[in-house]
């Protein structure tokens, strides 16, 4: 009897391989026969799940957001059973700096992506803006029910803020990536943001 085949499972496998190339040699190096090569598959079997490199590309982003988000409900699970909003703006924006190898890989291909987006007409038409936005609206509503609690300090703007915090991470990461600072000096960037929005 045949071995049943996961195709999930499979399709995960190759996005992984994707992912670890990427995060060695750079997102625009990449090309299916290096995936393949890397999932120690054929390339016909890479063609077979995903047809073109664009579809690969955003399958492979759509596990790395997916990844990060495992990773952030890790750390908020680790503050208890009803993290606040501070605690969840806090587990997204620390979880996103490049601190350890899955993290560092993280940061790295999120930006190729949106370095390939800026040139590639294909990945600029799909989702990938949306996915920046998605995050900054949530951090905007866990800012907007602080406000409500009273927990932020008078004359915050919850949109304003969270489109400001979302961007000092990226760049804070971005920095760490070159060397520019650590990750204690990052974090400590981020928690002084923080303290001047937050009461406590």
């Amino acid at each position: 009897m045949p071995k049943r085949v996961d195709h999930a499972e499979r399709r995960t496998e190759i996005a992984e391989a994707l992912v670890r190339v990427a995060g060695r040699h750079g997102l625009h190096t990449v090309g299916m026969r290096d995936v393949a090569a890397e999932a120690g598959v054929s390339l016909r079997l890479v063609q077979y799940y995903f047809e073109t490199k664009e579809k690969l590309l955003l399958f492979g982003l759509q596990h790395l957001t997916g990844k990060f988000g495992e990773r952030v409900a890790t750390r908020l699970k680790a503050t208890g059973d009803r993290p606040g909003p501070r605690a969840t703006i806090e587990a997204l924006l620390m979880v996103a700096l490049p601190t350890d190898e899955e993290s560092r890989t993280f940061h790295y291909v999120l930006t190729s992506y949106a370095v390939l987006a800026v040139n590639d007409a294909a990945l600029a038409a799909q989702p990938f803006i949306k996915d920046p936005d998605a995050a900054e609206d949530t951090v905007a509503e866990l800012l907007r029910q602080a406000q409500e609690a009273e927990l932020l300090r008078p004359g915050v703007d919850p949109q304003l803020e969270a489109a400001g915090l979302l961007a000092m991470s990226a760049g804070l990461g971005t920095g760490i990536l070159v060397g520019q600072r650590g990750p204690e000096s990052a974090a400590a960037v981020l928690e002084h943001h923080l303290d001047r929005i937050f009461k406590e």
